[in-house]
């Protein structure tokens, strides 16, 4: 009963921990969203709230999330370019 009750709050540990994934992730890409819509308008624009975002994701210890990379001002301007 006792490895019943610890598989069980293993399983809730990793959702919880998923759900934190899922949040940062949505949070980074909103700030991602931001940043592209300000650089279409020619206004300054920082990536460091991406990149603090991304940061916390990538200490997220589940091995089937993939690291995320840290965003530079370029690749935002270089996206923005390409559209």
């Amino acid at each position: 009963m006792s490895v019943h009750k610890d598989l069980i709050q293993h399983a809730a540990n990793q959702n919880k921990v998923y759900q934190e994934f899922l949040a940062l992730d949505q949070q980074r890409e909103f700030f991602i969203e931001e940043a592209v819509q300000l650089c279409k308008q020619n206004a300054p624009f920082s990536v460091a709230k991406i990149n603090e975002v991304t940061n916390k994701i990538n200490k997220i210890n589940l091995r089937f999330i993939p690291t995320r990379e840290n965003v530079t001002v370029e690749m935002v301007r270089e996206y923005v370019n390409k559209q």
